[in-house]
């Protein structure tokens, strides 16, 4: 694990308590395209489950962990795959 994954995972456990966050650093797929670092941890997949999306619709969801992320976002992070659900969901 590197620092921006360690970054997602104290961030949005932080700020959701989730009761399921699975983070995939999925860069190695990407290498050569751009927005690729060399170094990795430039692109990821997250499942995130949480109260905190329960009844709002799958764009406000993916808002909500993308401001939460917004540093990443703005910096070394490329790309960011989200799948967020509330209890339940699957």
């Amino acid at each position: 694990m590197g620092a921006i994954f360690e970054a997602i995972q104290n961030k949005l456990t932080e700020a959701f308590s989730p009761t399921r966050l699975e983070i995939e650093d999925d860069s190695a797929r990407h290498a050569g395209h751009a927005g690729a670092s060399a170094s990795g941890e430039s692109h990821f997949n997250v499942v995130i489950q949480a109260q905190a999306f329960e009844g709002a619709p799958k764009v406000a969801r993916q808002r909500m962990v993308y401001r939460t992320l917004a540093e990443e976002l703005a910096g070394p992070l490329h790309a960011l795959s989200v799948k967020a659900l509330a209890p339940g969901e699957d």
